[in-house]
């Protein structure tokens, strides 16, 4: 086998294992449950320093 196969036998296959696993891992990084707090300070943010009297 060449080194053009041998890397196309790769990019076929585990790569595309690993890119899979990654898009859904970041996907899924945010709906974690730790993540709950630096969500809702994250929503909030803009609304910091805004008087409700005007």
């Amino acid at each position: 086998m060449s080194l053009y196969e041998t890397l196309r036998h790769f990019a076929d296959s585990y790569a595309l294992v690993v890119m899979l696993t990654l898009f859904v891992g970041l996907c899924a990084w945010p709906f974690r449950p730790g993540a709950n707090k630096r969500n809702q300070a994250a929503a909030t943010l803009i609304f910091e320093g805004q008087d409700d009297a005007e």
